[in-house]
């Protein structure tokens, strides 16, 4: 029995996406259910099961599954980890609560930063001392360490994470912390900073190693789970799982390091959007991922997504920075904001209408789902506007009780705000739209880019519904709606290319570093990449450096230059990114190394359906002109090549889009949409 078939699974928080593609049979199958938040393996194991009856496949013609979890994030945000104790230097125990000494908002009296994960009695230091260069100043005391380490078991601790002063340059004193620990208390996790984020800074070192021990116990008894359920299912093929910077590791790796899982799900729409780019020639487009709990703006550049290689989770407040914690890790560069179809509308105390952050997930879910939820959300607001159709939600599979939702609407926001039915649901939108274009505008500012240059690359279940209505108050011309659109995460997962980020600091003026120790790092780093990788055929690696004049707090990411000319290379990232150059030296922070495999490139289109592709017409609101006659289209039965104009509305089973009378629409060689405004 050959083994051609990969699937792709996106938990989200309403629904549950998957993708069965298998090149030998030139098939493409999505699937779409709603999500089981109390036993994510639920609807995922029945996602699968489906999908394999449904494309007469056997399991054990599965090659792969790729998957992404916000289980990671969910667990942070809950605060539902593990009990965790830190080990650090002796005098270092205050790193955690002293953080930078900064206040995230100083006009906010009130203000405080989110909690640390490890609280003080729980941080432990441990005599022994190593020098900045890596000299060791006083030897490790190791009976001290299996004493705190006994006290802090009698304490709860179920997890340990080990940061001590100085690892990044030499970690022998953390590798035999580690040591001494795996013989002492062998089923006891242990993280080490040096291995998750050798770099410096004490402060987001210690942080993340508390992350990674934090979520380890959960994240690694959730994979071993879903591996069982999948080997039960007949399933024996390889488990992979997407990381936050958009590639994807093994099951191994993930279990070891949960805390670069962490942007695992929102990653993989920005590599779908990529994924797109590339095929359609776009230089430069903007990725909205909008589905039922929040909506992801990322952007994408010369086909990748930009990344970063610092994050903060757990954001007291979303949009300041510093109100979270610090996680040294490479992720996608993206926005996220709370603004769903499950998304809930009410007026606030001040009579102003509001949707969101709250959701009704997936369960109770939105009124129409009829599954519980009582207060109004996006996708009911909706349902009244005409954008879904009560009758085809889902393929059929799930009607939606319109009745319900319109008393609902009137009952939480039309009453109250003096408002028909119409205005109240157009109202919800129109605020939720705003609400994902000011945080559009922002992210897009804070890289000094104008959204009109753009492509909109619309998708998610409720991405393209609301792409015309966003890309007008951006001033976006083109929206390009890709088949499949409601499942495109899934798509994300198989496209992405096996990758490994590894980063080293050896901190050096740039005239004074030392070249044969940067050459031994980048051999360590690649051995431990195609380790990972389980090949060395075929791996691209890129080299690049951070780097910023002497006294600075911050760095850019500058590629190696094949010429040598690195001072020159960083010149010119720094005059792109500030507008000019600075007088004085330059210093290297960091050595960094991508490793990756080739991705995947797969098809999304499919081939016609038979029969006429016009379904009808209906009535349906559009910002700027009011409710009009639009004519209702089937995408699978749309021909390549056929142009229309709006007002229309494009149906497929997981996601639908309206564009109004002000709207060109194309339809591509894989039945992509590409729509200009007018």
């Amino acid at each position: 029995m050959s083994r051609t078939a990969r699937i792709g699974v996106d938990v989200g928080g309403t629904f549950t996406d998957l993708l069965l593609h298998d090149p030998a049979r030139g098939l493409t199958w999505p699937g779409k259910l709603p999500t089981t938040p109390h036993a994510p393996h639920d609807a995922i194991i029945a996602g699968i099961t489906r999908l394999l009856a449904e494309t007469g496949t056997e399991p054990g013609e599965v090659a792969g599954v790729v998957h992404g979890t916000t289980l990671v994030t969910n667990t942070l945000l809950e605060r539902t980890g593990a009990v965790v104790g830190l080990l650090t230097t002796e005098g270092f125990g205050d790193t955690l609560e002293m953080a930078r000494e900064i206040r995230f908002d100083p006009t906010d009296l009130h203000a405080r930063p989110a909690a640390p994960l490890v609280p003080r009695h729980l941080c432990r230091g441990i005599p022994g001392r190593l020098a900045a260069d890596g000299t060791e100043l006083a030897p490790l005391a190791e009976d001290a360490v299996l004493a705190q380490v006994k006290d802090l078991l009698a304490h709860g601790v179920e997890a340990v994470a080990v940061a001590l002063l100085h690892s990044y340059r030499d970690d022998r004193h953390e590798r035999r912390v580690r040591d001494l620990l795996a013989r002492a208390h062998p089923d006891l996790p242990v993280t080490l900073s040096s291995a998750v984020a050798p770099v410096v800074g004490e402060y987001g070192r210690a942080s993340t190693a508390c992350l990674n021990a934090y979520v380890q116990p959960l994240v690694a008894h959730y994979l071993d789970a879903l591996r069982d359920d999948l080997t039960a299912l007949g399933v024996d093929a390889p488990l992979h799982v997407m990381l936050s910077g958009g590639g994807v590791t093994t099951l191994d790796d993930a279990k070891a390091f949960p805390v670069r899982l962490l942007e695992s799900g929102p990653a993989a729409g920005a590599i779908a959007a990529a994924a797109v780019a590339r095929r359609t020639g776009e230089p430069d487009v903007l990725s909205f991922d909008m589905g039922g709990t929040t909506a992801k703006i990322a952007i994408v550049s010369g086909g990748e997504p930009r990344r970063k290689h610092d994050f903060e989770a757990g954001r007291v407040d979303k949009f300041k920075p510093g109100s979270g914690l610090p996680v040294q890790l490479t992720v996608v560069d993206m926005i996220e904001i709370g603004s769903g179809g499950g998304s809930i509308a009410a007026p606030d105390p001040l009579g102003l209408l509001k949707v969101g952050p709250r959701s009704a997930g997936s369960v109770p879910g939105p009124v129409a789902y009829g599954r519980g939820g009582e207060r109004p959300t996006v996708t009911d607001a909706d349902l009244v506007l005409g954008y879904l159709d009560p009758d085809a939600f889902l393929g059929g599979e799930m009607r939606l009780r319109t009745a319900e939702v319109r008393k609902a609407v009137a009952h939480d926001v039309g009453d109250p705000l003096g408002l028909d039915e119409t205005g109240a649901a157009a109202g919800i939108v129109e605020v939720a739209t705003a609400s994902m274009a000011a945080a559009a505008r922002m992210h897009l500012s804070e890289h000094g880019r104008d959204p009109a240059g753009f492509a909109l690359v619309a998708f998610g279940g409720a991405g393209p519904v609301h792409a015309y209505s966003l890309a007008k108050q951006l001033k976006i011309a083109r929206v390009i709606v890709p088949m499949r659109a409601g499942v495109m995460s899934a798509y994300g997962f198989l496209v992405a290319a096996p990758t490994v980020d590894q980063v080293r600091s050896l901190p050096s003026p740039l005239s004074e570093v030392d070249w044969d120790r940067v050459g031994a790092l980048y051999g360590e780093m690649a051995a431990r990449a195609t380790a990972v990788l389980g090949t060395a055929d075929g791996v691209r690696f890129r080299r690049s450096a951070d780097l910023r004049y002497l006294g600075q707090g911050s760095e850019l990411e500058v590629e190696l230059p094949g010429d040598g000319r690195l001072r020159e290379a960083f010149e010119a990232a720094y005059r792109a990114a500030f507008g000019r150059t600075l007088d004085g030296p330059v210093e290297v922070v960091g050595w960094r190394l991508s490793a990756r495999l080739p991705g995947h490139d797969i098809e999304l289109g499919c081939e016609p359906a038979d029969g006429d592709a016009r379904r009808g017409e209906r009535d349906v609101y559009f910002p700027g002109h009011g409710r009009l006659r639009a004519a209702v289209w089937d995408r699978y039965r749309l021909r390549p090549g056929t142009e229309l104009t709006g007002p229309a509305v494009f149906e497929e089973r997981e996601s639908s889009c309206s564009f109004g009378p002000d709207c060109r629409v194309r339809v591509g060689d894989d039945l992509t949409l590409f729509v200009a405004i007018g």
